[in-house]
């Protein structure tokens, strides 16, 4: 996976490329990272990026041209590249859009600035606007970032463990279970008994059940579109939550 990161602010990015799981995907050759300054590819002498709005206005708008030949610059290595503007007004990410985006080849992250990009440029040359969610960032690198980290953990060999990504929170539509380590106890608080039966299926069940009730205590509109399989509905019901999960199911339903 290649991933092009077109910014005027290129220093941003450096040392969250040089860190972690991404540090590593890189040495292995899992991924390939390129950060294109955008200012590189004015023609002017101060190296402009963006005007005044035509119309007038507030703040300042980016120019089509140089975004224009940053993004030529590197779809000449991959045509088949996809362009991605990191705005606000885009599609709202999710842990979906990641693993859509894990099955492409090369991503183009345009990070915007400003009021925003010149329409022209959005139109001619973006495949797709994504948005981290409904509230304004400086500018679009720490959401490009966030795009890399996701999309990057989510190819095969790059995290140690493979059930680290089947079982994440948002692989189903349910919260990750609490989790637990040592000390047993920490501050007159104890581990749950049965994370040290050493009864895996026990184990399972118990992580099932604490994952079903965070999710209804903290986010109801994920659990009313999960789907249970019957064991777990038999589960649920042993512990009187397949009732209230059915009856949100149900008013969701209705409410489409």
């Amino acid at each position: 996976m290649i991933f092009d990161i077109l910014t005027i602010f290129p220093d941003l990015l450096m040392s969250p490329l040089q860190e972690g799981i991404i540090r590593r995907a890189i040495g292995k050759g899992q991924i390939d990272t390129n950060i294109v300054n955008v200012r590189d590819f004015a023609t002017d002498t101060h190296q402009m990026t963006d005007d005044r709005p035509f119309g007038g206005g507030e703040g300042m708008v980016m120019k089509p041209e140089p975004l224009a030949e940053a993004v030529k610059s590197r779809k000449s290595l991959n045509a088949s590249s996809k362009v991605i503007l990191l705005s606000p007004q885009g599609r709202r990410y999710n842990q979906d859009i990641a693993r859509e985006l894990a099955q492409e080849k090369h991503l183009i992250l345009v990070c915007g600035r400003y009021e925003g990009v010149d329409e022209r440029f959005l139109n001619s040359y973006v495949d797709e606007e994504i948005s981290l969610g409904d509230f304004i960032l400086t500018g679009g690198e720490l959401a490009a970032m966030i795009v890399v980290d996701s999309v990057t953990r989510l190819l095969p060999g790059v995290l140690g463990c493979s059930d680290s990504v089947a079982k994440d929170t948002f692989s189903r539509k349910l919260l990750k279970h609490p989790q637990y380590t040592r000390p047993r106890c920490f501050e007159s608080c104890e581990v749950p008994s049965e994370l040290l039966s050493g009864n895996h299926l026990k184990i399972e069940e118990f992580r099932f059940i604490e994952s079903v009730k965070r999710t209804l205590a903290r986010r109801t509109d994920l659990i009313r579109k999960e789907i249970f399989s019957k064991q777990e509905k038999k589960l649920l019901r042993q512990h009187n939550l397949l009732a209230k999960i059915e009856a949100l199911q149900h008013k969701a339903g209705q409410a489409q």
